[in-house]
């Protein structure tokens, strides 16, 4: 995970009488392995929270999205920008929390994509072992407590494509006043498309039942329960809750589909609005002869998946990882 830019400012406020102060920091960090460590825990705790997501409102434009382009495009430094936002954050805080915190804000590569994750922190207090092995008070940072956090797809965003919400933050209980202030301060606007949500949701079940090497019996038994409960829920109008599906999809691991969800960032709700037509289309296609077996859903066909007619072939452009390392073996 390559950091290309981070930054801490710390926002203190003492009481819920005590207006809150802002104590920039002027230069980003140095890299380092606490650094790196630290990101990727907030990163794996981020993915756990509850939380909106939607993209820059595009029809009122905010300052923010406006300033973080001209900082991607050269124009401005890190440091500037995000003492900026840090400032923006301050009559939140002094609204709706009693107390500070640190704001950490992360510009960082994972694999070919570029993510901005920025957290408001707090410590708690904790105990540590010392030299003489004695027990001595030690302050943490709480790495789940997030009052404020949001993460931007940067690759998806200046990308050609944003069809897909490519923005999300925190929701966390009890705060939605907070939350709405926070998306309001970042220009967000949340987004709720039902055929996307719908078509993810079936992208995240493709990806769950080839990561699990699942026999074709089975894959195909768990197509017809997703399809089957989702189908249901769409008569009655209600939204498709994704820890009950996953208790569904298998009873023995309950939350086995919902891990895989949380924790690979699809951006999907803890509920979503199910969308009839996208289910009526998903089917998965199978066969077998002459010592092959071929099983695949059915949206992938055209992309992942070609199928040539006039030659009678039918060409796989994303070998799975298991029988790519099997081949190469061979």
């Amino acid at each position: 995970m390559p950091i290309l830019h981070s930054i801490i400012h710390r926002i203190d406020k003492g009481n819920s009488e005590t207006p809150a102060q802002l104590l920039p920091a002027d230069n980003t960090l140095p890299a380092s392995d606490a650094l790196e460590d630290l990101v990727s825990g907030l990163n794996d705790a981020y993915h756990g929270k509850a939380k909106n997501w939607g993209r820059f409102n595009e029809d009122a434009p905010a300052a923010f999205p406006t300033e973080l382009a001209s900082f991607l495009a050269g124009d401005s430094d890190f440091a500037s920008l995000t003492q900026t936002l840090a400032g923006r954050l301050m009559p939140l805080i002094d609204d709706n929390l009693p107390t500070g915190g640190n704001l950490l804000v992360v510009d960082h590569q994972q694999g070919e994509t570029r993510h901005l994750f920025m957290a408001l922190l707090h410590h708690r207090d904790g105990f540590a072992i010392d030299e003489t092995l004695a027990v001595t008070p030690a302050r943490q940072l709480n790495m789940t407590q997030m009052s404020l956090a949001a993460r931007l797809d940067i690759s998806q965003w200046q990308g050609s494509s944003t069809s897909h919400p490519y923005l999300s933050w925190a929701r966390d209980r009890g705060r939605t006043k907070l939350a709405e202030a926070f998306a309001e301060t970042l220009g967000a606007q949340e987004q709720r498309d039902a055929g996307q949500e719908t078509r993810t949701l079936l992208k995240a079940f493709s990806d769950y039942v080839e990561k699990e090497d699942m026999a074709e019996d089975a894959s195909r038994q768990k197509t017809d329960t997703l399809v089957d409960y989702a189908t249901d829920q769409a008569k009655l109008g209600e939204p498709i809750t994704l820890d009950q599906l996953s208790e569904l999809i298998d009873e023995e691991r309950p939350q086995a589909f919902y891990d895989h969800i949380r924790n690979s960032d699809y951006g999907l709700s803890p509920e979503i609005p199910p969308d009839k037509k996208t289910l009526n289309q998903f089917k998965r296609f199978t066969g077998r002869a002459a010592g092959v077996s071929i099983s695949f859903d059915s949206h992938l066909l055209g992309d992942s998946v070609e199928y040539d007619e006039a030659s009678d072939r039918l060409i796989i452009k994303q070998v799975p990882t298991g029988l790519r390392d099997q081949l190469k073996q061979r």
